[in-house]
């Protein structure tokens, strides 16, 4: 498996690509177009300026600004994830509204608006990366590397994306890049970490190579543990671009992921006073490797207004853990997917866009155990999506459409609309209604974990109906922007963990009562001065099924980012404040193994960056997380880490 997964991404770390001039950047920071403007202003997290694009926000090149978009959309800009010392994309998106992130055992979920973690699509590079044997990805695993820049969609998105769109959609872009960077950093916990890129450009090409490395000894998260969870990691990536002839362009990127770390397990003897909790488990770990890569062509037609894009990529995610006595589970799935995009602009208002997937997930339970399923499966799905925009003056509207015929499952039909209109010069309102769907997974069909788990096979696809209005009002001549956005979702056949008796083995099932998801989302960023800016988010949710609230889905969660940067760039100090509401969680403190629901205490996290500039090339930069220290768990009895801080340099060539 290492060889496969080395070949297929040098091959496509090897192989030039394009990017389009709209999200072309500059030299040595990796800025996209009109960034400079950014910088100017000090690079604001919420609704930026005219001149950035939201890329996901349609399979085409008719991609919506900003203030055309009619859905919930948010965009880190790449100096905004530099001041903010973000390494984890994970941490950073703890302050997009609307988003809850948990670890535990060496997996880190990502839920919007209170959906499953299997319901929101990350696409890295364009690439989808779910693993398909779990049907989620563990965002733990993707690390910020120089010059990149994060969308988050809120809301169904699976009329354009399908079935892994139900909740959202997350897209990381790690763009284009001229010049040389690299930082070092090391501090608490013999944490070391480190980025470099490189990257160059011709007339009709360019191409960069990229790279991160994570490690840090950890320290317990057992209740009164002793064991420290470390964790080791490194990601290399490479992507480029070759204009064959005006109007023709060919592009490849690939990407290699390797993470290993330790993690404890439960206490299952029903005698012990620590039955149910988390213990120091000696020898447990696991071991994760994934190869991604995607080569493509695109070619524009009648001057520029018809293109068409062709592209292919793949997957390949493995994911082993091992016990005291050795390896004790094994996963490993793949993705081939094919996609044609057709995008043709009408008008300067009206735009039509037209896409075709084709996808194959396979999957091996490769568990050293003879009772568990170890043999291949595979299931092949194809979408068709078609999508309308009218991006007028005051008036904006947009409705797609997506059929998804699966050798599995029924063949599914989802679409969305929204309007948007400026009621005035500075206030927007908008609104969007969806439906979506999402296919079960193969370890929820057929996986099978030491006796503890067992798919179900007769499992539903789930289906959602839902629906958001919003208005943006910006106040004091633009210098400040407020948004409000209600949302309502309901959630049809959902997969949940049941515990049968007599054996309270977990296995899944579909739920025959709705899910209901309804809250606020509100955001707020302001510029306070020249050198000052302040963003804000806050998110009220109520996710309960059939009148019980829902677990890890915390009912408050609100952050506030403080960024000072001095004139010219030369020092910037950011103060981040979180606050995660208190939320119920499952536990296994019962010995009969029946499930008790517990109550996790809220927490409020404080973080403090500073840098300063020592020469043109050079600046010196450090953090302290959790600040005050704060004691809190995610997820019952997985105690997180106190406070750590480290220091680094950083240079720009």
């Amino acid at each position: 498996m290492m060889n496969k997964r080395s070949l297929l991404c040098g091959a496509a770390v090897a192989a030039l690509a394009w990017n389009s001039p709209a999200v072309a950047q500059g030299a040595q920071e990796g800025t996209y177009a009109n960034d400079e403007e950014f910088e100017q202003v000090d690079v604001f997290l919420y609704h930026p300026k005219r001149g950035d694009i939201i890329v996901s926000g349609s399979r085409s090149d008719n991609d919506p600004y900003p203030e055309e978009y009619t859905g919930s959309a948010t965009i880190i800009e790449t100096n905004e994830l530099r001041q903010r010392q973000v390494r984890d994309v994970a941490d950073v998106l703890r302050d997009v509204p609307g988003v809850a992130v948990a670890s535990v055992a060496g997996q880190t979920q990502l839920r919007l608006r209170g959906s499953e973690a299997n319901h929101v699509l990350v696409l890295v590079d364009g690439i989808e990366v779910s693993n398909p044997f779990a049907g989620e990805f563990d965002i733990g695993t993707l690390q910020a590397e120089i010059g990149s820049r994060i969308e988050v969609l809120r809301g169904p998105q699976s009329a354009l994306y399908g079935s892994d769109a139900i909740g959202g959609v997350v897209a990381y872009d790690s763009g284009q890049f001229d010049g040389a960077s690299a930082w070092i950093e090391g501090g608490s916990n013999n944490t070391f970490n480190g980025a470099a890129r490189i990257g160059t450009s011709g007339g009709r090409w360019n191409a960069s190579l990229s790279g991160t490395i994570v490690s840090t000894g950890g320290e317990p998260n057992a209740r009164g543990g002793a064991r420290d969870i470390g964790r080791d990691g490194y990601t290399l990536s490479g992507k480029g671009a070759l204009e064959v002839v005006d109007g023709f362009e060919l592009r490849a990127s690939g990407r290699f992921v390797q993470t290993e770390g330790d993690f404890n397990d439960s206490d299952f003897d029903p005698s012990s006073p620590t039955f149910g909790f988390v213990i120091d488990s000696p020898g447990t770990r696991f071991e994760n490797e994934a190869a991604y890569a995607l080569v493509g062509a695109r070619l524009e037609t009648m001057r520029g207004d018809w293109t068409h894009d062709l592209s292919a990529q793949i997957a390949d995610i493995a994911r082993d853990t091992f016990g005291q006595f050795g390896r004790t589970s094994g996963s490993d799935g793949d993705r081939l997917k094919a996609s044609y995009v057709s995008g043709l602009r009408i008008s300067d208002a009206h735009s039509l866009s037209f896409a075709a997937d084709w996808e194959r997930e396979r999957f091996r339970n490769d568990d050293p155990f003879d009772f568990a399923f170890t043999g291949r499966r595979s299931i092949e799905n194809v979408g068709l999506a078609g999508e309308y925009r009218f991006d007028g003056e005051r008036f904006d509207f947009s409705a797609a459409i997506r059929h998804d015929i699966n050798d599995r499952f029924a063949d599914e039909t989802t679409f969305r609309m929204g309007a948007g209109i400026d009621a005035s010069e500075d206030t927007r309102l908008r609104a969007n209604y969806g439906t979506g769907i999402k296919n079960p997974g193969f370890f929820e069909l057929f996986g099978f974990f030491d006796g503890r788990f067992i798919g179900n096979e007769d499992l539903s696809p789930e289906k959602s109906e839902s629906w958001e209005v919003g208005v943006d009002q910006r106040l004091a001549e633009g210098a400040m922007t407020l948004s409000a956005t209600f949302f309502d979702s309901r959630l049809e056949d959902e997969i949940f963990t049941t515990f049968p008796a007599p054996l309270y083995i977990a296995t899944p099932a579909n739920r025959s009562t709705l899910s209901k998801q309804r809250g606020v989302e509100l955001s707020a960023r302001a510029q306070l001065g020249k050198q000052l800016t302040l963003n804000a988010a806050y998110t009220y949710l109520d996710a309960q099924e059939n009148g019980v609230e829902e677990v890890r889905r915390p009912g408050n969660i609100a952050s506030a980012v403080l960024t000072w940067t001095a004139p010219g760039d030369e020092r910037s100090t950011t103060l981040i404040v979180r606050h995660n509401g208190a939320t119920d969680d499952v536990a296994f403190t019962d010995p009969s193994f029946a499930p008790v629901v517990e109550r996790l205490d809220s927490f409020t996290l404080v973080n403090f960056n500073a840098e300063a500039r020592l020469t043109g090339q050079f600046r010196v930069f450090g953090r302290v997380e959790n600040l005050f220290d704060q004691t809190y768990e995610q997820v019952f009895s997985f105690v997180s880490p106190g406070r750590t801080a480290v220091i680094g340099i950083k240079a720009d060539f």
